[in-house]
């Protein structure tokens, strides 16, 4: 059985320093993101939720196999938060991104401010129903669905705004808010600025004499091939990144694209990061960057799997210098970019991004691309 709203803990969000919590906020910005299981025992949970979601991976026979799935990876998955520290720091970061977001932006906007943070988890608690129902007790009445993830995808953006939908309905506040979204931004300024600020980083810990020929390969979370033969985006949004990247990193590197994190029975857009890393050292490369370009920031993806397991498959393979780019975190340019995503969002007046309306050429969901109780008079163009 999954876990039932009603038998979980009530969340209890940080707590606001008095001086935010002076005013009335007008515009909510809910932080949509997939989260991470905060304690061990919340492992899985999150994992059940994950397997049982047909809008991020489909299985044959999923009621049954999804949660065995689950169940077994869970004693393999505790093990892995074990060793960062007992549960994902997801929620740490993006209340801290969310903070700075805000404090910014009330200065880049003050005719919408002030403005509030809610974050809205996809598998684990603080959940869209947690947003909501805060947001309601604040009076917020104008609502921004920010999705977190910088490269749009139908498992992932798409999954979060559906999940946000249901769950207004469910709470009963599906004409509490006006809402608009930010569905993509793969190329921001403010994005690709601090991501290049965290190659060159990297590139800083090897020697002044070598770094012009490190290899770059940048990682980014894979997905079903199944989902991506429909026709979603995020490839090529997260080919867009990288190149802005490039471009803005101004130096003769070689790089390479990989995905990483493929779980299941199904098959999953390649190459994979670690067959990358191992063909890598085959062929007698000896030192390697990594530079995790789907993700804001710290969590099991960089901490475990590319630090530690393919840390340990470089050295296997003889790369002698393998080092990681550091993640977003909280880094100021970037705490700075999505304020100003926020508001150009808000001074465009746009209810979401030119490319949100256009379905998957193979889309079979009929709650795709949809926007609840939208902040203008603008109807949703289907394509």
């Amino acid at each position: 059985m999954f876990p039932e709203m009603t038998d979980l803990k009530p969340y209890t969000p940080s707590a606001t320093p008095a001086a935010e919590q002076s005013a009335t906020p007008q515009t909510g910005i809910v932080m949509l993101n997939l989260g991470g299981p905060a304690t061990l025992d919340d492992v899985q949970p999150f994992l059940l939720e994950l397997f049982a979601d047909r809008e991020i991976i489909q299985l044959p026979f999923q009621r049954w196999l999804g949660p065995f799935i689950a169940r077994r990876r869970t004693p393999k998955v505790r093990g892995l938060y074990a060793n960062i520290g007992g549960g994902s720091p997801i929620l740490r970061y993006t209340e801290a991104q969310g903070r700075g977001m805000v404090a910014k932006l009330d200065r880049l906007s003050p005719s919408t401010a002030p403005h509030k943070f809610y974050v809205a988890f996809r598998y684990t608690r603080p959940s869209s129903e947690d947003a909501l129902r805060a947001m309601q007790a604040d009076g917020i009445k104008r609502a921004v669905a920010f999705t977190q993830y910088p490269q749009f995808s139908c498992s992932t953006t798409g999954s979060s705004l559906n999940e946000l939908w249901r769950a207004s309905a469910r709470t009963g506040l599906r004409d509490a808010f006006r809402w608009s979204i930010i569905d993509r931004w793969p190329v921001h300024p403010g994005f690709i600025e601090a991501m290049t600020e965290t190659v060159r980083e990297g590139l800083s810990q090897f020697a002044p004499a070598d770094r012009s020929k490190v290899l770059i390969l940048y990682s980014a979370h894979s997905l079903p091939l199944d989902v991506i033969d429909r026709g979603d985006s995020y490839p090529q949004e997260v080919g867009a990144s990288v190149q802005r990247v490039v471009e803005s990193l101004e130096a003769p590197n070689p790089y390479i694209l990989a995905y990483q994190s493929d779980v299941g029975p199904v098959r999953w857009l390649g190459p994979s990061t670690e067959q990358v890393i191992r063909r890598l050292g085959a062929r007698g490369v000896k030192q390697l960057l990594v530079v995790p370009i789907a993700f804001t920031s710290d969590h099991i993806e960089t901490l475990s799997e590319l630090d530690r397991e393919y840390g340990e498959v470089a050295h296997q393979v003889g790369i002698t210098q393998y080092v990681r780019a550091p993640a977003l975190n909280d880094r100021p340019r970037f705490l700075e970019g999505l304020a100003e995503i926020v508001r150009d969002h808000l001074e465009s007046g746009a209810l979401y991004s030119t490319q949100y309306p256009v379905k998957c050429a193979g889309c079979t969901n009929p709650q795709c691309r949809n926007i609840l109780n939208p902040a203008s008079s603008a109807a949703v163009q289907r394509g």
